[in-house]
């Protein structure tokens, strides 16, 4: 399912224009998920629409949501879907957390 399921990730993301959509394979570095997705928006009225968009993609197809964390942040939502994590977050927090270089798939 994880296949469809990017797929499907990946065609709301573009559709709804968030921007600069990361995707790292996490398989062989942890054990809490196999892909963290990271995205971003331009504000939070924006985060708040991909995020909208993306649990409803989700839901219409049938795909479980776990957990979702920080829905009326301005900075981060995050979704849990087991296989996959989803972090939608503003610039800012992008730059300040930097996710991609924590989590470099590169490493595996």
């Amino acid at each position: 399912m994880t296949k469809k399921t990017l797929k499907i990730i990946d065609s709301t993301l573009k559709d709804i224009k968030a921007l600069d959509t990361k995707t790292l394979n996490l398989k062989k570095i942890n054990s809490f998920t196999d892909t963290l997705l990271i995205t971003s928006g331009s504000s939070s009225t924006h985060m708040s629409a991909i995020s909208n968009k993306l649990i409803r993609e989700l839901k219409k197809n049938k795909v479980e949501i776990l957990n979702l964390e920080g829905k009326s942040s301005p900075d981060w939502v995050l979704l849990d879907l087991g296989d996959i994590v989803i972090n939608i977050m503003s610039i800012s927090a992008r730059k300040y957390y930097d996710l991609e270089s924590l989590w470099d798939d590169s490493l595996a």
